[in-house]
Parts: structure tokens; C-alpha cells; sequence
């Protein structure tokens, strides 16, 4: 009797103690989602705000909580990166160990496809990081399930193919060929041949949008609509050949590197760039954007690596190192590949402050041309001279996954509601802009635009015609003499062109200023001294 008490007794002790544990978790994760501390509302004096602000506080409460709960049951798995011990480095972990300490599945991803005939490789995965597709050189094209590292189709176009990407889903896929670029279904079948496009060299696709951006051998940058085959943008970049390109995930802007060392970045709906950066002192060699979209990684060929903050469109890091290809990842890992070795460097404090997180080399004289991380798994694919290889990279992929945006597990059903749904969300081109928050907000009231010379005369001659109209009263005799009459008129008509003349006077008064300003500018140094200061009082 006395055991079972004590039992009972234990177990309400282990019970409680849970139950702290649980409402511990759960008010730090209702503090991530809060915003702030809670105003201190007992120092208002207006009865009326204080209920407003009260209601307020009690909604954000409300919604931080909601939050929590959602990230306790629908966001179980937790992302972790490596942990060194003592004076042990991250990069100096090799692959072989990490495939002995991982489980069965993850292992699986640890590979080395060689096709030497066919190389160089390069690679693309879909939003939900099921499907790679993968486009050799020498004209190798194919569709790989990576759940199940099944081959779903492969073909010969017997032709060069430079790069690969897919669509709004894995049914399609577009390729550049020697001289156009393709579009292909699953099964292989050559849909369309876009040949107002020429000779592309490198492809991208902005999924919101529905639009195919190429830019070919020519620094032409094009955009086609895929739902309705219109072309809707047709630039000349005018940087000559480049075949660095990536797209904005934030907001839709393609970027592309020039020799010169500039990035430019454009939208479909404008023929000038929104945006051009002097990044390196030599070629731009390869570019990525972080997710969130603030961030772009740059590699210029004097061995360096920058890191732009996008909305100061300063430099946040420089790394030393120099990469043909980069790719971030999911959770902020930037990968960089040069040669035969890979570099991963992570943000791991916080703080945008990158340091040297993995290092990996393949085998010697193995070329790297692409680096790509799938979404939510901890894999990198690599695209090199002689096939493609993937190593695990841990932390880099998004571990919960919702199933509204990619869903890796969707049946084909999903798929074609998803499509349908994904069409009629499509967003116009004129979406596209360096800050997206901006649509659906009131635009300022611009300044008044300054009339030009024949609209103020046009507007004089308007004022003077109908001072002149005026009607002139029957005075008494003596008053109504015709002279006096003409004075009046006269009078009138000087009235109605006296404002014009004002506003003459000041542009002249303002165009000598800025003369003389200038003039004084343009003086050299030595000689500004001598200029007449304004008086002070």
C-alpha cells in the first residue's frame, strides 16, 4: 500500500516537473514572436488610448502564442550545424566521418556519379528539393528522384548544352543548346524551340511570375511569359558577353556580372537597369542572393569574395578566396566553388559576420562548374568535369517544411491544384521592383513641375485676353472719357501679366546663383579664396 502511494506520489512529482519543463519551452518560444516588452500603459492619462493600446497588447499576445503552438506541434525538427571540440575545426571534418555518425538515409546522399564523356555537369533542383535535373556539355540531359535515387528519363540531344533549370514544377524543363534554347516534359518530348532568344548561355526562372530570363552569347537579356508565350522584355545589357545571371528570391530583380566588374540588375518592364554596382576591379565570375533577399555574394577575379547588404548596397564582408560558382543555402550557408575544392562559410553567430564553417576537395583534376543546395536536406550537389558528386553539409537545409509552398511528399493530384492555384496567384511583371513592400502603398504628392516658357506665355495670353473682356461700368460725366476708359484697361491688363513677369524674374535670379556657385566650384583650391564671401551678420 505504502509502495503504491509513493509511487503515486513520484509520479506527480515527474508529471509536474514535465509540466514546467513544457510551460518553460513554451514562454521562451512566446517570447520569439513577441514584439518587444509590453508597453507600460499605467503612466497614460487618456482613458480612451490606454483601452485602444490594452486591446493591442492583448492581440499581439494572443498571436505570439498562436505562433508558439504552431512551431511546437507543426515544426518539430530543430537545425543543427557541427560542433567542434576544444581545438578541433569544423572544416577540417571530413565527409567520411560525418557518413559514420549519420543515419541510414542521410548517407544515401553521400554519392559520386562519373560520366567522363559527357561533362561538365550542371545541375538544378525544384522548390521542394524532390527532382534534379542535370545537363552535360556534350548533350546528356536527365531527371533524377532523389527520394527515391530512381532515373526517371534521360536523352541524348546530341548537341551543347549549357545549362538547366526547371520550371514552375518538374513536368518541365528548359535547356540551352548550341543555338536555342528547349523546353522539355518529363518524358524527354521537345516541346517548344524558342529561337527569338539565340544562343543563351545561362537560363533562370521566377516562379511568382511565370517569366523564362535568358541572356546569350550577344549580352541580350530577354523575358518570356511560359503561360502565354509573350515576350516581355527584349534588352541590350551593353557589357558584352556574361554568363554570370542569378534572380532576387525576394523580390524578382535578375542580377547579372559583367567583365568590367559591375552588377547590373534589371526588371521586364524597363529598358535601363534599376541598379548598377561597381563590385570588383576585374570580371565578375559568380553572384548568389541570399534568401532573404538582402544579401548577394560576389566573386571577382582578383580572389575576392563580398558580402552586399542590398539595402545600403554596402560591403558587409570581405573574403578572401576565389569561386566559379556560389550558392547559399536555406538556412545562410554560402558554398563557393573553384578547381577542385569547395569551401562553406557560415554565419553561425548571428551577427553577418561569415567565417570558414567546411571545406571539401574531390578528386584531383575534377573541374567544378556548379555548386547547388538541395532544399530542406543538409546536401550540396556539385556539377564537375567528369559527372556530379553530393556531400552532406549539416545545417544547411530547412528542416520543417510547409506544404503549401513545396511539399516533397505531394501526390499528383496536389501537384495539378497546386499548378492551378500557383496560375491564378501569378503576379503581373510590374511587380517586380527593388522593394516589393512598396506595392499597395499611397504614393507621395510630387512637387509641382516648373510650366515651361510656352506654357507660361500660352497662360499670360489667356490671363490678358480676359482682363481685356472685362465689362467696363457707365459712370457719371466726366468719369467715362474714353482716355480714362483705355487707362483702365491698360491697368488691367498689367495687373493680369504681373504674376508671370515675377516668376521670370526669380528663375533668372536663381539660374545667376547657380552660376555663380558653380563657377566658384570650379576653381581650383588656391585660387577659392580670393571668390567674394556673403557678408555675415
Amino acid at each position: 500500500m505504502g509502495s503504491k502511494e509513493e509511487n503515486g506520489a513520484l509520479g506527480k512529482n515527474l508529471t509536474s516537473i514535465q509540466q514546467d519543463i513544457d510551460d518553460e519551452e513554451m514562454d521562451t518560444k512566446v517570447k520569439k514572436y513577441l514584439r518587444g516588452e509590453r508597453a507600460n500603459l499605467e503612466i497614460l492619462q487618456d482613458k480612451k488610448l490606454k483601452g485602444q493600446l490594452a486591446v493591442r497588447e492583448e492581440l499581439y499576445g494572443k498571436s505570439a502564442k498562436a505562433a508558439a503552438k504552431i512551431e511546437k506541434w507543426l515544426m518539430p525538427s530543430e537545425g543543427g550545424y557541427l560542433e567542434a571540440e576544444g581545438i578541433e575545426k569544423t572544416w577540417r571534418i571530413k565527409q567520411e566521418s560525418i557518413a559514420q555518425e549519420v543515419d541510414i538515409l542521410s548517407s544515401r546522399n553521400q554519392y559520386d556519379i562519373v560520366l567522363p564523356d559527357f561533362g561538365p555537369y550542371c545541375l538544378d533542383f525544384t522548390s521542394s528539393g524532390r527532382y534534379m535535373a542535370i545537363a552535360g556539355r556534350k548533350g546528356h540531359l536527365g531527371i533524377l528522384d532523389m527520394k527515391n535515387m530512381a532515373l526517371i528519363k534521360e536523352f541524348q540531344v546530341r548537341e551543347t548544352v549549357r545549362d538547366v533549370v526547371f520550371l514552375h514544377n518538374e513536368l518541365f524543363f528548359a535547356a540551352a543548346q548550341k543555338k536555342y534554347p528547349y523546353i522539355y516534359n518529363r518524358d524527354g518530348t521537345e516541346l517548344h524551340c524558342l529561337k527569338e532568344h539565340g544562343a543563351v548561355l545561362k537560363l533562370q526562372f521566377l516562379k511568382n511570375h511565370f517569366l523564362l530570363a535568358t541572356i546569350n552569347k550577344f549580352g541580350q537579356l530577354r523575358y518570356q511569359d511560359v503561360t502565354t508565350g509573350e515576350m516581355v522584355g527584349n534588352f541590350r545589357t551593353g557589357h558584352g558577353r556574361s554568363d554570370v545571371m542569378q534572380v532576387n528570391p525576394f523580390n524578382g530583380v535578375v542580377a547579372v556580372g559583367h567583365s568590367r566588374g559591375t552588377v547590373s540588375m534589371w526588371k521586364p518592364t524597363t529598358a535601363a537597369p534599376l541598379v548598377k554596382m561597381l563590385c570588383h576591379q576585374g570580371p565578375v565570375t559568380a553572384l548568389a542572393f541570399h534568401s532573404n533577399g538582402h544579401i548577394m555574394a560576389t566573386a571577382g577575379m582578383e580572389r575576392k569574395i563580398k558580402l552586399w547588404d542590398l539595402r545600403k548596397f554596402e560591403v558587409l564582408q570581405t573574403l578572401p578566396g576565389h569561386a566559379k560558382t556560389l550558392d547559399f543555402s536555406q538556412k545562410g550557408l554560402l558554398a563557393g566553388g573553384t578547381g577542385s575544392f569547395i569551401q562553406i562559410w557560415g554565419d553561425l553567430s548571428g551577427s553577418q559576420s561569415y567565417g570558414r564553417y567546411m571545406s571539401h576537395s574531390i578528386a584531383k583534376g575534377y573541374q567544378i562548374g556548379q555548386v547547388v543546395f538541395r532544399p530542406y536536406e543538409d546536401v550540396l550537389g556539385i556539377g564537375h568535369s567528369k559527372g556530379w558528386s553530393s556531400i552532406l553539409i549539416p545545417g544547411s537545409g530547412e528542416p520543417n517544411f510547409d506544404t503549401w509552398v513545396a511539399n516533397p511528399f505531394e501526390t499528383s493530384k496536389q501537384r495539378r491544384e497546386k499548378e492551378v492555384r500557383s496560375l491564378l496567384d501569378k503576379l503581373p511583371p510590374e511587380t517586380i521592383m527593388l522593394d516589393p513592400t512598396k506595392i499597395g502603398a499611397v504614393r507621395p504628392t510630387r512637387k509641382k513641375e516648373k510650366p515651361t516658357k510656352q506654357e507660361r506665355e500660352a497662360e499670360m495670353e489667356v490671363a490678358v485676353a480676359a482682363a481685356k473682356d472685362v465689362p467696363m461700368k457707365k459712370k457719371t460725366k466726366g468719369r467715362n472719357k474714353p482716355g480714362k476708359r483705355a487707362k483702365k484697361k491698360q491697368e488691367a491688363v498689367e495687373n493680369a501679366k504681373r504674376p508671370f513677369f515675377g516668376q521670370v524674374v526669380k528663375e533668372e535670379l536663381s539660374k545667376k546663383k547657380r552660376k555663380r556657385i558653380s563657377e566658384e566650384n570650379e576653381l581650383p583650391k588656391s585660387l577659392q579664396r580670393f571668390t567674394r564671401k556673403k557678408a555675415t551678420a
